[in-house]
């Protein structure tokens, strides 16, 4: 089998807190808070993309790796806020750390699962020998509407993940699972700024059908419990949604705790799920078993069984953890936030 040979994830150091931009749009910034889950988020600088920001993510998960980027087959970047509509973000992080020109590439987009889409993808050429590395990442600067729901929540970071064979990995994905409807919840159309959501509609149908119905998918295929697991990390659009999944399906809150960013740091989109297992890899013993389950709009999940081996030790401390990237933060107010966005508009 397959696994993870080395991870590395990125956040931006600014942050806007809830309650600055609840207080522009007249809006009780503790009622936000209590409502979404959401202390404060991760805003990317003025000169911080999709591609940028996977470039921080892609080196560090090479330093745990211990590999040369010239070694890596295959490159994919999922996200729905690339810098180029026509012109890959894939090439671009390539060039930058220096795996071109041998390897394949592309770009991804299934919204906020777009990373985990490539991480199957780069599974199983490694378990089929097309390439011996590969590289996935997630990474996104979300955009949300002034003054909508989104905008409380829409934040930026991402996570990169190598694959490689199974005797260097200090992870071994047991196995996989999805579950894909057309389900609109969330679209943005060419030319628009900005997405647009189905409101209440995004909840049931949408996020909970699928979460709950791809991790159960892997837990009849694996003939595994949830309470097999020691971590569970659940995509978080918003810092509710996981915790009420996870009681759901009877998950212990405690299990949940060492994945569950976006109260600190938004909904990294492409990012989310993938920056959660960087921060659960970052304190897993070897032995330790992780359900991860991601989601993106439109609509799907993917889910993962993975199991930490005796060589996690000896590449944590390799690059920065994604807590380290959490308490390192500097805070901006909203002006500043909507330049640094791009918010401004002509």
């Amino acid at each position: 089998m397959a696994g993870i040979v080395g991870y590395g994830s990125y956040i931006p150091v600014y942050r806007i807190k809830s309650a600055d931009i609840a207080k522009v749009w007249g809006e009780e910034g503790e009622r936000i808070e209590k409502g979404l889950g959401i202390i404060e988020k991760a805003v990317g600088g003025v000169d911080e993309d999709s591609a940028t920001i996977s470039v921080e993510a892609a080196k560090n998960a090479l330093l745990r790796a211990g590999i040369s980027a010239k070694k890596l087959g295959a490159l994919y970047v999922g996200s729905e806020s690339h810098p180029y509509a026509v012109k890959p973000t894939g090439t671009m992080v390539a060039e930058a750390i220096g795996a071109t020109p041998n390897l394949t590439c592309a770009d991804l987009e299934f919204a906020c699962k777009a990373g985990t889409a490539g991480l199957q993808i780069v599974l199983a050429m490694v378990d089929a020998k097309m390439i011996e590395y590969g590289m996935t990442i997630g990474s996104d600067t979300a955009q949300g509407r002034p003054g909508d729901a989104l905008e409380y929540s829409a934040a930026s970071g991402g996570a990169a993940f190598i694959t490689g064979p199974d005797k260097e990995s200090i992870a071994i994905v047991e196995s996989t699972f999805s579950f894909t409807t057309d389900t609109p919840d969330f679209w943005r159309r060419q030319h628009s700024d900005y997405p647009s959501h189905g409101g209440r509609f995004t909840g049931k149908p949408a996020y909970f059908k699928h979460v709950i119905a791809a991790t159960q998918g892997l837990l009849e295929k694996t003939g595994t419990k949830i309470n097999d697991y020691d971590y569970v990390v659940f995509h978080q659009p918003n810092g509710r949604f996981p915790l009420e999944v996870g009681k759901k399906l009877g998950v212990a809150p405690e299990k949940l705790k060492a994945g569950l960013l976006t109260p600190f740091v938004g909904n990294t989109y492409s990012g989310a799920s993938m920056l959660g297992l960087s921060a659960v890899l970052d304190e897993a013993k070897a032995g330790s078993k992780i359900l991860v389950t991601s989601y993106g709009s439109g609509a799907g999940s993917d889910s993962f069984a993975i199991k930490v081996t005796d060589k996690i030790d000896g590449v944590r401390n390799k690059a920065p953890k994604t807590k380290d990237y959490i308490a390192n933060k500097r805070y901006i107010d909203y002006s500043t936030y909507i330049k640094y966005r791009r918010k401004i508009k002509d």
